[in-house]
This record gives structure tokens, C-alpha cells and sequence, in this order.
């Protein structure tokens, strides 16, 4: 059996993600025509027809749209598979696609700017583009607390998960599990209309970030190793209690790596959470938003290569 192919098209998956990431870093989300957009466009519009207060309809919804997508991502690698340049081209720029990185930062530090100014009502505006929770009462340290939270979540989400998926499974992963993370932030969130619509959307979102979120614990605390020990240490003492099973690990894991305390109470409209304290050290503030933006930086980078070195290392096993 020849074998080359095979490494060949491992290697162009795993220059394709590598390029993907880099290009992310440089240019952060496509300004115009975002395919997420369009697909959320879709979402919508499938939405409008399907729409019930039920679960069957909102898991065939689901299904349907994150089915399209992983379908879409197969059809176009198999037409690239034996090109390994443009296998490789194909993945950058799927990769480039899905991930959020650069825009999280810029986002992250748009608000830290503000908070240097002493703008505290422009910094709660710019926060809502972060975070689903009220924002218009939040002080400083709140403030920098949410924007902590929001960085460690969303990287495992919106980078660390995506090259896992991509890794294992190519384009189809990469747009499966970005179909599903879009999905999840539109109808999954917990709501009157959505407590049933969106539960499959939400319990998917949850099942296909539980390896990222796991892979991005263990970057947290690699990537600042004189404070692995704290970073492991709160992963272990308070993840568990997040509401979140993905979100709990990384928040928890940034807390002790940065020696902060995150969690705490949030509202959101009528809704009040109490969530469990995450850390032993002191409260976020705003000179936390930086070092959380550059942690975050050096996990992603940590998950990039990890990523491409899954993927040459499972065509090793394949020969």
C-alpha cells in the first residue's frame, strides 16, 4: 500500500491549520461577507420556519443546520484531497473562518482602554459585545472580572475546541463544531423561547467543547509554568461548580494562573446567578485584562501546535 498520500494530506491538514491560526492572529475575523454571518443568516431563516416550543423541532433544526455544514466541509475536502496544496489552502481558510482569537482580544483590550480613561459607561457598552450579563451597574472590578471570564471561555470555545475538531475530523470538524458553537450562542442560551427550542443546540455545544476545554486547562497552566500548580490546583478545587462543564475548567484554570478570584453573582435582565467563587486570590482589576489577553495568546498558540501535531501523528498511526 502506498502510503504517501496519506502523509501528504496529513502534513497539508496540519499546514493548513497552522496557517489558519496565523492568519487569525494577523487579521483577526473577516471584515466583510464572514461565512459565520451567513450562516447565522440561515439559522435564522430556518428558525423562522421551524420554530415551536419544543424539543424534537429544535434537535431537528440542530441537526439539520450543523448536518449542512459538516457536509459542505466534506464535499469540498474530498474535491481538494488529492491536491495537497490546495487541501491546505482550504483548511487555512476554514480555519481562519471559525476562530475568534485576535477578535476576542481586540475586543478585550477595547474595554481595557476605556477602563484606563476612566470611562466606566463607554467600558460597559463596549462589555456587551463580550458578555450575555447586564452590564449597565458593573464597576471596575466587575468590570475586569467579565472580560477575565469571557477571554478564558472563549478561547477554549472559539479557538482551543475548533483546532481539536479540525484536527481530528479536517473541515468537516471545523465547521461542525463552529455550526454548533453559532448555534448554541443564538438559541441556546437559557430564555422563555428557548428553554426548550435551544436545549439541543446547548447540550451538543457542550458535548463537542469538553475536549478543547480539557486541552485548554492543561495549556492555561503550561503556558505560565511558575503558576501551574494554582492554576491545576483550581481546576480541581472549584470547576466543577460552574454551571458550564467546559466553561468552569478554563475560567477556573485562568483564575489560578493570574492569581485572581472570578465567579460570583451576574443578571441577566430578571435572572439573577449566584456562581461558585473560582480561585483563592485576589479580585480582577483592570490591569488583570492584558495579562488574561496574553495568556490567552500563548494557549492558543499551545493549541495550534498541538492541533497540527495530532494531525501528522494520526497519519503515522494509519501507515
Amino acid at each position: 500500500m502506498n502510503d504517501a498520500p496519506h502523509a501528504r494530506l496529513a502534513a497539508a491538514r496540519a499546514a493548513g491549520l497552522l496557517l489558519g491560526f496565523a492568519a487569525d492572529r494577523l487579521f483577526g475575523d473577516p471584515r466583510r461577507r464572514h461565512p459565520v454571518a451567513g450562516f447565522g443568516a440561515a439559522a435564522s431563516a430556518l428558525e423562522r420556519r421551524m420554530y415551536a416550543d419544543s424539543r424534537a423541532l429544535g434537535l431537528a433544526h440542530t441537526g439539520t443546520l450543523v448536518a449542512g455544514a459538516v457536509l459542505a466541509g466534506h464535499a469540498a475536502a474530498r474535491l481538494t484531497q488529492r491536491r495537497p496544496l490546495a487541501h491546505a489552502a482550504l483548511t487555512a481558510a476554514a480555519t481562519w473562518a471559525v476562530l475568534g482569537g485576535r477578535s476576542l482580544e481586540r475586543e478585550a483590550l477595547a474595554v481595557h482602554a476605556l477602563v484606563e480613561r476612566g470611562d466606566l459607561p463607554a467600558a460597559r457598552r463596549r462589555l456587551t459585545h463580550l458578555v450575555g450579563r447586564d452590564t449597565g451597574a458593573l464597576d471596575e472590578p466587575g468590570i475586569a472580572r467579565a472580560v477575565v471570564e469571557s477571554v478564558a471561555e472563549n478561547t477554549s470555545d472559539a479557538v482551543v475546541a475548533p483546532l481539536v475538531w479540525g484536527a481530528f475530523a479536517g473541515v468537516p470538524g471545523l465547521l461542525g463544531h463552529r455550526a454548533a458553537n453559532t448555534l448554541d450562542a443564538m438559541v441556546g442560551h437559557r430564555s422563555p423561547r428557548y428553554a426548550r427550542f435551544g436545549w439541543a443546540a446547548a447540550r451538543l455545544d457542550d458535548v463537542l467543547n469538553l475536549p478543547g476545554s480539557r486541552l485548554g486547562g492543561l495549556l492555561t497552566a503550561a503556558a505560565e509554568p511558575s503558576r501551574a500548580g494554582p492554576a491545576l490546583a483550581a481546576w480541581r478545587a472549584d470547576a466543577a461548580a460552574h454551571p458550564s462543564p467546559n466553561a468552569g475548567v478554563v475560567e477556573a484554570a485562568f483564575a489560578g494562573s493570574l492569581g485572581v478570584r472570578l465567579g460570583g453573582t451576574n443578571r441577566y435582565g430578571a435572572r439573577v446567578e449566584h456562581r461558585a467563587v473560582l480561585g483563592t486570590g485576589r479580585p480582577a482589576g483592570r490591569a488583570d485584562i492584558p495579562r488574561a489577553a496574553a495568556l490567552a495568546r500563548r494557549v492558543g498558540a499551545g493549541a495550534a501546535l498541538v492541533a497540527a501535531g495530532v494531525a501528522l501523528a494520526r497519519a503515522g498511526r494509519r501507515r
